[in-house]
């Protein structure tokens, strides 16, 4: 499937950059007349310890997106806890309605496109890092903003805002402008702790209850008939 294994790579980048960063410190303190034997065992455990964090965090499973007439599915896996309606100017240009997903560390932080359709704008937004489990940290926190033009289940505008939360520093979308997407294809990576906001039209009929556990590409959201 399309960007299978980048949510790999980047894992691979984490933790070559940590074991450079574990290289550098045993020299360091080597040079300074610690024993070299002591010093690996110490920071190896560690190093260890977050290969395997990493290796979970940076699972990537393939969706199994459903089959049938007007679905929307979730761009996220993590945690309803915001449906209503808000005005949205860039892509949905007023009023519509708003699933939001909380993701904590230990959910999959790889996201799904929630339609099929071509991808319309990929906006960064500088912000602030607060809390993604805050829900005011989708007005203020640095977000990537991807608009889609949906050719199924409806046609029109549905928008993925993607927020960095106050341990997820970097937001990778997978996309760009004029690209075409097929319902649950992998978009993007957040790493650690963040947020998933959903748009959709206001005659799309919202399937979404608060605290339920969702899964990126699988989990329907919304019913939107053409």
């Amino acid at each position: 499937m399309k960007h299978a294994g980048r949510a790999s790579k980047a894992a691979n980048r984490m933790l070559g950059m940590a074991a450079g960063a574990v290289v550098v410190l045993a020299l360091a303190l080597w040079l300074l007349g610690v024993p070299p034997v002591g010093t690996l065992g110490v920071l190896l455990g560690p190093l260890l310890l977050f290969a395997g964090f990493n290796a979970y965090f940076f699972r990537d499973p393939d969706a199994q997106v459903p089959k049938g007439a007007g679905l929307v599915v979730s761009p996220a896996h993590g945690t309803v806890d915001v449906v209503d309606e808000v005005d949205e100017p860039l892509v949905m240009k007023g009023r519509c309605r708003r699933v939001s997903i909380f993701l904590s560390v230990v959910d999959v932080h790889v996201q799904q496109a929630p339609v099929a359709g071509k991808v319309t704008r990929v906006t960064h937004t500088p912000g602030l890092f607060l809390n993604a489990l805050d829900t005011e940290s989708a007005d203020k926190n640095e977000n990537v903003l991807l608009g889609f033009d949906a050719t199924e289940p409806g046609r029109g505008p549905v928008a993925v805002r993607l927020l960095a939360g106050l341990i997820a520093r970097r937001i990778l979308p997978w996309v760009a402008v004029g690209d075409k997407v097929a319902k649950g294809e992998r978009i993007s990576l957040i790493q650690f702790g963040s947020r998933v906001d959903l748009y959709l039209p206001m005659e799309a009929q919202v399937q979404a209850t608060l605290g339920q556990k969702v899964v990126g590409g699988e989990t329907v959201l919304a019913i939107w008939n053409p």
